[in-house]
């Protein structure tokens, strides 16, 4: 993740942008709203996709057609909700694609799935749980950020099996093997962006109002 240019077949690439394109629209809404009700989020928001941009150009080589990266989406999903990083994921996604050979555009709607749909409201979810079972901002967070960057390699896995099925072991022996290979490099990487978001989300609580908004939040949960 990503996926690079020409990997998947063209009617997996039309069924990813389909499947894709709804939860962008709800993105879209979603930004336009917050923007009405606070417009000073925009800068916010921008920090969020830039945040997102510089961790998951930092890639390495893992499964042919794809690499291991850190996503940076689950911060902005917990601060801002997992719709709105639909749109900065498409962003994110589109630039780097554009100016840094990463990814593609044919596979640009299976990679937002992946990594800014999948993990975004994996991540929000997560972090929700665990403000329900009374665990700290910081244990909810680094769950949320680690565990939502491994969602996004899952699905991953699952689309390259959807893809490229094993000619014995079919759909799921080609996921197992995928996942496998991936969790060599993405299961540290994980851990290592959990922490740096705990540190990012720490650092920012009391200087940035909707980051303070989210921590005062949890900490009445509590």
């Amino acid at each position: 993740m990503h996926i690079m240019e020409g990997y998947l077949p063209a009617k997996h690439c039309l069924a990813w942008y389909s499947v894709s394109a709804p939860f962008f629209a709800g993105g879209v809404w979603r930004i336009r709203k917050i923007l009405a009700e606070r417009p000073q989020a925009r800068m916010n928001l921008a920090a969020a996709g830039a945040f997102a941009f510089v961790l998951s150009a930092l890639k390495m080589p893992s499964v042919t057609g794809s690499c291991s990266h850190p996503t940076g989406t689950g911060f902005g999903a917990v601060v801002f909700g997992p719709a709105v990083m639909a749109v900065l994921g498409a962003m994110v996604l589109l630039f780097q694609a554009l100016l840094l050979a990463h990814g593609g555009l044919t596979t640009l709607g299976a990679n937002l799935f992946s990594m800014a749909i999948v993990g975004p409201w994996v991540s929000y979810g997560l972090w929700k749980l665990g403000q329900r079972l009374g665990l700290s901002v910081a244990v909810s967070m680094f769950l949320a950020a680690a565990l939502g960057d491994l969602a996004t390699y899952i699905t991953t896995s699952i689309q390259l099996a959807l893809a490229y099925p094993d000619p014995v072991g079919g759909f799921m022996t080609a996921a197992i093997k995928f996942g496998g290979i991936f969790a060599l490099t993405q299961v540290p990487l994980a851990i290592a962006e959990g922490m740096l978001t705990v540190v990012v989300m720490d650092a920012l609580a009391g200087k940035v109002a909707d980051i303070r908004k989210v921590s005062i939040l949890a900490g009445e949960t509590r």
